[in-house]
């Protein structure tokens, strides 16, 4: 039987993986694919590095199946011809993605390989459900996330599939580059050791992760997950970037639990975090201007504020707000950020500071390693007043009145915030070994004072939301 290319993606897993158990039910000989192509080089330094961790990972699991996974660098269509040319292989499979340029990207190939000869298959797997299979009353898209819940809730998720219990190789398998000639953690500079102790990589680590959070922080998530030292949160996110474990595998343990304890307030919490994730890939599919534009067309006559001094402040984390300064440092520091420390730094920004969310979004392009495209947009926009289902804009977050309800005894701020400890936490002190050395900061230094009075940033907020309404009035 001539050989089957599979070309993993954000699929790294053997479980619950449709495009894995499709091709172990063939019974053909498989060759394991990565390609590091624009979408792997051209991402943020973190995500980056941890994309680099998780395909290392990935190659181990396929060792001990008695596998290998096949590692080239440049353009994927000429990747795969190159693959298809050396090993007579007359099959190309690979799991969908939903963000525009994966798409675009994928469609080209599928008709250059299906121009010369090559079957092409695609597979689902990175979401609950495709963006797709979900429809308004009216037959659309979905614009606002309740009705989606709803939708995704009566429709249902597909059981997981189990990892295959046999897999066959290709015994004649191509040459393989080096994963550390790639230098996928380069741009991280002393960053990365600051970093590594955080991740938990892998589809085994995955597995475990939830398994912990099933065991115990599920039970608090409804009433403790908006605060950030409760460590209510499942941290799943981060594997679920690079597809170390899929979602209807996470969505159907909760579920187990669910039916064995009916009324868990808990679960159907847990479960609507998924299906808002599965909410930024339908809108990225399509509505594609979200990852670039305002979705909410009005808003191109929103006053921005541009890169600058106040932008670079914000970025290296010395606003003087200490719930978003200790955001900030938890992002570069931990790779991730809680997602309530997210919604009080993307305000500050876009509001108190009136910048420009892309600013924003783009520097957590580059820090975080469980970034993703859709999710990363969706929430900026959110925030900003600009995207689907916004929270308005007026809804602005006062960072003293949220360190008062979420941090109340300061632990999550003590923890990322070394100024002003005789003795800071290691946390607070890794922020200082991890950023540049051009910026000049120590953890012996005085802490800035606020860069804006909160009231004037609220006041000077309502007052630009006025100006973008003035300049759109008929």
């Amino acid at each position: 039987m001539t050989p089957l290319i599979l070309w993993f993606r954000r699929d790294l897993r053997l479980d619950d993986n449709p495009m894995l158990a499709a091709a172990a039910a063939t019974g053909r000989p498989l060759i394991a694919v990565f390609i590091a192509d624009g979408s792997v080089t051209d991402i943020g330094a973190a995500a980056r590095w941890r994309y680099g961790e998780a395909v290392e990972a990935f190659t181990r699991r396929l060792a001990e199946r008695g596998g290998h996974l096949v590692l080239r660098r440049g353009p994927a269509l000429a990747v795969l011809r190159a693959l298809v040319a050396q090993t007579g292989a007359d099959a190309v499979w690979w799991g969908r993605l939903y963000d525009p340029q994966a798409r675009n990207r994928d469609t080209a190939i599928k008709t250059a390989l299906g121009a010369d000869g090559i079957e092409v298959r695609s597979f689902h797997g990175h979401c609950l459900v495709e963006p797709w299979q979900v429809e308004t009353g009216a037959g659309g898209a979905f614009k606002v996330y309740s009705p989606f819940w709803r939708a995704v809730s009566a429709r249902g998720v597909e059981p997981p599939l189990a990892t295959p219990e046999r897999l066959t190789f290709h015994a004649g398998q191509p040459r393989s580059e080096s994963l550390a000639g790639w230098r996928l953690g380069a741009a991280m500079n002393r960053g990365a050791p600051v970093l590594a102790p955080h991740a938990q990589v892998g589809e085994d680590a995955a597995l475990a992760r939830l398994d912990r959070f099933l065991a115990g922080p599920i039970d608090r998530y409804r009433t403790d997950r908006d605060f950030p030292a409760r460590n209510a949160a499942s941290g799943l996110s981060e594997n679920l970037t690079y597809g170390e474990i899929g979602p209807r595998r996470i969505w159907h343990a909760a579920r187990a639990i669910e039916a064995a304890q009916p009324g868990h307030g808990g679960v159907e919490h847990f479960r609507k975090e998924l299906v808002w994730r599965d909410f930024a890939q339908h809108l990225a599919y399509h509505s594609p201007r979200i990852l670039t534009e305002a979705w909410r067309p009005e808003w191109a006559a929103f006053p921005w504020r541009g890169d600058g001094d106040v932008a670079e402040t914000w970025r290296r984390a010395r606003t003087g707000e200490p719930m978003v300064d200790a955001g900030l440092r938890q992002m570069y520091v931990t790779g991730v950020m809680h997602n309530r420390s997210r919604m009080i730094v993307a305000s500050y920004l876009t509001k108190h500071l009136l910048t420009h969310w892309k600013i924003g979004l783009d520097w957590f392009a580059d820090c975080l390693t469980d970034w993703d495209p859709a999710s990363n947009a969706m929430g900026w926009q959110w925030v900003a007043g600009c995207g689907p289902d916004a929270a308005p804009y007026f809804r602005i977050f006062n960072p003293a009145t949220q360190a008062e309800k979420f941090d109340e005894t300061g632990a999550y701020r003590t923890m990322f915030i070394a100024e002003g400890q005789a003795d800071p936490p290691a946390e607070a002190q890794a922020y200082f070994d991890a950023v540049p050395r051009a910026w000049c900061l120590s953890p012996d230094a005085a802490y800035p004072a606020p860069l804006i009075d909160r009231k004037a940033g609220r006041e000077r907020a309502l007052a630009a939301l006025k100006t973008m309404k003035n300049r759109i009035a008929p």
